[in-house]
């Protein structure tokens, strides 16, 4: 965990936790099966699934528990095949989890069909002429 400050959006996160972390796994005890439950996902968030270090998926939930638990337990769950790792990100404000989802999704090519709901800016001609001169520069580059 991050430490917070009083005007943080994100009060916490976790990188790369492995997709296990919603199976059950028997208790130290003997006396059956637990699962790890850390308190963290309890909190609303938003959170990114991972086809290994690959970004897949983007969303948000609360609490970020049950959303994760389902995209990991339910076989008929739309991306229960394509992930085993999540980072997760709390945050308690619906419109800062709005705008953190959308940022992500902007900032990362995933499976999501959703559109941030973010101001696109326009490349402008100075960027699109210093493309067109890159893509022709590799165009023409002798081998």
């Amino acid at each position: 965990m991050m430490p917070t400050t009083k005007n943080s959006i994100v009060s916490g996160y976790a990188r790369m936790w492995p997709r296990e972390v919603f199976t059950s796994v028997p208790a130290r005890d003997g006396t059956g099966k637990k699962q790890i439950t850390p308190p963290f996902l309890d909190k609303a968030g938003v959170y990114i699934l991972y086809r290994n270090d690959m970004p897949y998926y983007i969303g948000q939930a609360d609490p970020l528990r049950r959303r994760l638990r389902n995209h990991a337990k339910k076989t008929d769950s739309r991306y229960y095949h394509f992930w085993n790792f999540f980072s997760a990100f709390a945050v308690e404000n619906p419109t800062h989890r709005n705008e953190l989802e959308g940022i992500l999704i902007a900032a990362m090519p995933t499976a999501n069909s959703a559109k941030p709901k973010l101001s696109k800016e326009k490349m402008t001609k100075d960027v699109v002429d210093l493309l067109r001169t890159i893509y022709n520069y590799r165009l023409n580059k002798p081998t």
